[in-house]
């Protein structure tokens, strides 16, 4: 009969403990820590205005971003083919980082070598791609600087895949390549 009690209270105890779910805090210290109220972008808010999404203050500068001064123009391309050097010395350009970049990026179009024979124009999916080589075609840091951030002709901008240190890197691949096909 003792050892029936004795099984019984053991049950009870474990029914009455297997139920509380202490994961599960009891008090919340702050709670506007674990509930806070939620503001809708364009809702009503305690700004002047009366709108919760603000613009940016004027002037400020989103992180990582380095502007580029020069404009998109023909005069642009004029100025930075006269002006605007590569920021990187000899200790800094990695050429074989500059050919990764340039593989996945110029590559398909202007060729690995530089000549203007990318898969793309090969399959003539692209033409009048010219080699780097071209005598008309007189082209410096500033220039494929310039080309990479803003795109001529047919190119587009690649400003958006490449950082500004990248783009140092394939310019320096670039000109490279137009040293190997002079020579």
């Amino acid at each position: 009969m003792k050892s029936l009690i004795k099984i019984l209270v053991l049950a009870v105890v474990f029914v009455a403990t297997s139920c509380n779910k202490s994961t599960a805090p009891n008090y919340q210290f702050m709670p506007n820590m674990y509930e806070s109220a939620g503001y809708e972008t364009y809702g009503e808010a305690a700004f002047p205005n009366g709108i919760e999404a603000q613009l940016p203050v004027q002037g400020s500068i989103p992180r990582g971003y380095v502007p580029f001064d020069i404009e998109n123009s023909t005069a642009g391309y004029d100025l930075a083919k006269a002006t605007l050097n590569s920021p990187l010395d000899s200790t800094h350009v990695d050429l074989n980082r500059g050919k990764e970049l340039y593989d996945i990026y110029c590559g398909i179009c202007h060729g690995n070598k530089g000549n203007g024979q990318g898969n793309l124009v090969k399959r003539e999916k692209i033409l009048g791609i010219p080699s780097y080589d071209d005598a008309g075609r007189a082209i410096n840091a500033g220039s494929i600087y310039h080309t990479i951030y803003y795109g001529k002709n047919a190119m587009g901008s690649y400003a958006n895949q490449l950082n500004e240190e990248e783009r140092w890197q394939v310019v320096s691949y670039v000109l490279k390549l137009k040293a190997d096909l002079e020579k």
